[in-house]
């Protein structure tokens, strides 16, 4: 059995303390506590409440003590994705990574680390150092079929972890990085960067019939042009 099929079926101390008559409730309240979760330490601290009122009246003490135990058994899965250790769930299929979103939030991609990528979302290294590397050059994501498009991570995988990831826009971040220039100034103000006149139209001209470019590699690539050509205005 795989550590987080193992982790997922077993049974925290908690839940079987959620037997204990009248204070069984406080089990609730500790996972709410673990977890930093305000409603479940309010279901826990009622159902305490509710056993020591109806303490005298044997049917409803007990339907309040069963009650405890079902919604004690309810939460666990829900209060083990929360306690997990970092890396040891990731998303497997589609439907278990929203599982995973809805109790641990979602990974960022335009903000997260490679080791976001590789222990959280579950992705080969090799994707991570791409993913990494077009962070570092300053490029954006704004979607997840970017990260098949850009970053070449298999379609497959990008439907897995989809539910699981969000996309930021930090202007700051992207005024960081001086080689988004190329996308914006024209032939004559790239001259005045210090760039050569040949260096400038041809970058300019490939800009114009085939769009933006999407990071330095994206300008090497289809301009041909030697990254020492425009080294400095990167």
């Amino acid at each position: 059995m795989s550590q987080d099929l193992y982790w997922l079926r077993q049974t925290p101390k908690w839940v079987w303390y959620s037997f204990i008559p009248y204070f069984g409730g406080l089990a609730i309240a500790y996972a709410g506590q673990k977890t930093n979760i305000r409603s479940w330490m309010g279901w826990g601290v009622g159902f305490t409440l509710a056993a020591l009122a109806l303490s005298s009246s044997t049917n409803f003490g007990t339907l309040v003590w069963i009650a405890q135990i079902v919604t004690a058994f309810a939460l666990k899965k829900r209060y083990l994705i929360k306690t997990a250790p970092r890396g040891l769930l990731v998303p497997a299929t589609a439907t278990n990574a929203r599982e995973l979103a809805k109790e641990r939030g979602k990974i960022d991609i335009n903000e997260c680390t490679k080791d976001d990528l590789v222990r959280i979302l579950g992705l080969p290294i090799v994707y991570a150092n791409d993913i990494e590397s077009l962070q570092n050059e300053g490029y954006i994501f704004t979607h997840p079929e970017e990260l098949s498009e850009i970053a070449g991570v298999p379609e497959s995988h990008v439907r897995r972890i989809a539910p699981m990831i969000c996309f930021s826009y930090n202007y700051q971040k992207e005024s960081q990085f001086s080689w988004k220039r190329l996308n914006i100034l024209s032939p004559e103000e790239l001259i005045q960067s210090g760039l050569d006149r040949v260096v400038a139209e041809t970058i300019v001209r490939e800009r114009q019939i085939e769009g933006a470019y999407k990071s330095v590699i994206d300008v090497k690539r289809r301009t041909g042009l030697p990254f020492d050509s425009y080294r400095h205005i990167c």
